[in-house]
């Protein structure tokens, strides 16, 4: 609380008041000019909450999911309270990268998955989650590390990475086409048009292969709708599956060369995926 300054002026022999002495007016002005340097200071202190610890809003522990090629991981956690997330991430605790969920869509959610892409095989990187939650405030985490696995000639190869695109049951824009489920870039999407449980995305391998694994990464929205939950595999009418979508690679045993990929269950809406992966031999190693 600031007390108003009250000066006194004499009054004449007539009973008017003279003007305001100088020196009073010097004073009132001064404290004018006090306040407005305070003010601000004040005002700056209060919008400047202090970081807290990423682990006051965080549900379980950290998962950092690396994909056996070495130049792609993702980080998954829960939050107590929906926020918005990313990752700084790099070789040293410089990070110099920055990663986002893309399934935010410009709000905040409760589980998040955010894809690191372009790393290097066999490599030590360190990561920090930052965030900010409904209730204002900024969070950061601990450091974690991890290393990417090394490039192996016997590892199973992603032969969806570049595969043709032969059929697709809708794409919500160009900007989420189907094209981009097989681009090996986590950071882009396809989309389908609402086509919930009947979404589906056929590919081409460009050669016969005998598949070890699929994995399907589904895109979700932050109200909670476009999860995939289970998906199906058809190879030259033979279907495979339900499988559980996610970033884990399930094993099947199966060969050919056109799969189509079906969503099963999801939550409804705009389903998707983020990245479709197919494991196996590489073209020049695949069985004649």
């Amino acid at each position: 609380m600031y007390a108003a300054a009250m000066i006194t002026v004499p009054e004449t022999a007539h009973g008017m008041r003279n003007p305001p002495v100088r020196h009073g007016l010097v004073a009132v002005l001064g404290q004018v000019l006090a306040l407005a340097l305070v003010l601000p200071a004040i005002v700056v202190a209060q919008s400047n909450p202090p970081v807290r610890d990423f682990a006051d809003i965080q549900s379980g522990e950290v998962a950092i999911v690396l994909d056996p090629g070495g130049t792609l991981a993702t980080v998954e956690v829960t939050t107590s309270m929906d926020a918005a997330c990313a990752v700084v991430f790099g070789e040293d605790p410089s990070f110099g990268r920055l990663a986002t969920d893309p399934t935010m869509a410009g709000s905040g959610h409760r589980d998040h998955n955010v894809p690191l892409g372009g790393l290097a095989p066999d490599t030590a990187y360190v990561l920090r989650l930052q965030g900010s939650g409904l209730d204002g405030n900024l969070y950061r985490s601990r450091i974690y590390r991890f290393r990417t696995p090394a490039v192996s000639t016997t590892a199973p190869a992603d032969l969806a990475i570049g595969a043709r695109v032969v059929d697709v049951s809708s794409e919500f824009s160009t900007a989420y086409a189907a094209t981009n489920a097989v681009d090996g870039d986590l950071s882009t999407e396809w989309s389908s048009l609402g086509d919930g449980d009947d979404a589906f995305i056929t590919i081409d391998l460009g050669h016969v292969a005998d598949v070890t694994s699929v994995a399907f990464r589904t895109r979700q929205m932050g109200d909670g709708t476009a999860i995939t939950d289970t998906f199906s595999v058809t190879v030259d009418g033979q279907e495979y599956g339900p499988f559980p979508a996610g970033t884990e690679p399930v094993p099947v045993l199966l060969s050919g060369q056109i799969l189509r990929f079906d969503v099963d269950t999801s939550t409804g809406g705009n389903t998707g995926a983020i990245e479709i992966q197919v494991y196996g031999a590489p073209a020049a190693d695949a069985s004649p």
